[in-house]
């Protein structure tokens, strides 16, 4: 069965961000892009990213096969891809239109005829008052929210996780149809699983304020003597970074936290590869890379409960969550007990690796293709005045259907480009989109399907693919961060 990002050769994508992966505050969101965007051109599309200017770096180049344009600062970035929308209208098939707080509103000025899709990370409506004055910041609550929905009204989202498809309808409004399209990560090409013999906590993060890794050091101030011998490594930058290593200094704990900086990919891997596990205290995400890459090498995530880290860390799994950050110093002392056990730690180091498995950026690619197929086949349907038949793009509902006897050649006409499906074996997995149990058995009756099983997807087959199962985990005890479920 081919891939959607096989049907997306010769297509002319245009990306709008504010930044590309050269961007010295670059991140996780642009990674996504960037990881999905060369897979597309390796697929033969043609990409090309409009981005904010980087110091040093050209106005034009060529990065992984994707053409990059770069003009404007941090906001005229903004008004730059606003005029370069208008001067080449019809010049793109497709229209990616990544938004980080401030959208681009790449329909107003591509055209109604264009077809455009929506990447939303996290919702930024808490983060304008850390970075804004009050005005401004309720300027930018405006553009994200009632202004974005009015502007994007049926257009297509791709969000990476489930806890930001539900701040998109919840907090903003969206009614339109969101896919959840999940980041990928890169599996080490070995984990020798060779933790220090100290217990050892190491974050990678961004050093600003959303992050509030300053409550880690406040409960670390409390509690470090209490685990001997504890060390903490922090690798990241940011604005945040010399009041952190202050308070550091003011607490007392100049033996115990050390900051990195920004590193190499290599140093980054060699802090985990010895590392006993990775904290998260930060307010919301909506995905947990960091999380995620340290998972991949068998290291589990202490973390406050928050939108998209609740996504990426199994709770008692892959690691723990905790729902009040007063409760996060005992918290991590229990979670250093527990790890001090070498078979417990095997344990989860194990259900970790398995979890980081599930996400490819291949899936990735695969997944947000299928969207902007989708997105594209509704426009021109629309142009030649017909609707789009069977589920309805809007709902949020999604079944998982194992299967045999699927009729390949039928799939492409009889499913959408949205859902997915997978061959184990003689047997399908298949998930569809904006469907519920009672209209998917007339569906897979389409493609000659006999159904052994369907059920409502959950959040893990949503996020990690229609194959996941829950893997048993022994000795799951609880370190006391959350109430019973």
């Amino acid at each position: 069965m081919s891939a959607s990002v096989e049907r997306l050769r010769d297509a002319r994508i245009l990306v709008v961000n504010w930044r590309d992966v050269c961007h010295p505050l670059a991140g996780g969101a642009e990674q996504y892009m960037h990881e999905i965007g060369r897979r597309w051109v390796r697929a033969g599309a043609a990409v090309t990213w409009l981005a904010a200017a980087v110091p040093g770096r050209p106005t034009q180049e060529r990065l992984d096969g994707m053409r990059v344009l770069r003009a404007g600062g941090p906001l005229s970035v903004y008004a730059r891809t606003a005029v370069r929308l208008l001067q080449t209208r019809g010049h793109f098939d497709a229209v990616v239109d990544c938004q980080n707080g401030i959208p681009f509103y790449a329909p107003l000025f591509a055209g109604a005829e264009m077809p455009v899709v929506q990447v939303v990370h996290h919702v930024h409506q808490d983060q304008f008052a850390t970075r804004f004055s009050a005005p401004m910041a309720a300027v930018g609550r405006l553009m994200e929210g009632p202004l974005a929905c009015r502007v994007y009204a049926d257009r297509p989202i791709a969000a990476v996780s489930p806890s930001t498809r539900s701040e998109l309808r919840r907090r903003l409004g969206f009614t339109g149809p969101v896919y959840v399209v999940p980041n990928g990560t890169v599996l080490p090409a070995r984990v020798d699983g060779r933790r220090t013999t100290a217990p050892t906590v190491v974050l990678v993060s961004r050093l600003v304020p959303h992050k509030r890794i300053d409550l880690l050091l406040g409960h670390l101030a409390t509690i470090a003597t209490r685990i001997p011998g504890l060390r903490v490594e922090v690798a990241g930058d940011g604005p945040d970074r010399s009041r952190l290593q202050g308070l550091a200094a003011d607490l007392g704990l100049q033996s115990t936290v050390r900051f990195h900086g920004r590193v190499p990919d290599e140093v980054r891997d060699l802090l985990l590869e010895h590392a006993w596990l990775t904290v998260s205290t930060s307010a919301a995400e909506g995905w947990g890379c960091s999380v995620i890459e340290a998972a991949a090498w068998g290291v589990p995530c202490l973390a406050l409960e928050a939108p998209g880290i609740r996504d990426s860390v199994l709770d008692q799994e892959t690691g723990w969550l905790v729902e009040q950050p007063a409760d996060l110093g005992s918290a991590l002392v229990a979670a250093i007990g527990q790890l001090a056990d070498s078979e417990r730690a095997r344990v989860m180091a194990r259900a970790c690796r398995d979890w980081a498995a599930c996400f490819s950026w291949d899936r990735s690619a695969d997944l947000l293709a299928g969207v902007v197929l989708q997105e594209m086949g509704r426009v021109a349907a629309r142009r030649r005045s017909r609707e789009l038949n069977r589920r309805s793009a809007r709902s949020d509902m999604a079944v998982v259907a194992r299967v045999r006897d699927v009729d390949a050649d039928v799939v492409p006409t009889a499913l959408r480009v949205t859902d997915e499906v997978v061959g184990d074996g003689d047997l399908t997995s298949v998930v569809l989109t904006g469907c519920d149990e009672f209209d998917a058995p007339a569906v897979l009756d389409r493609i000659g399907a006999r159904v052994l099983s369907l059920r409502l997807v959950d959040r893990r087959q949503l996020l990690a693919g229609p194959t996941v199962s829950r893997p048993p985990l022994a000795d799951a005890t609880d370190v006391g961060t959350r109430g019973s479920t």
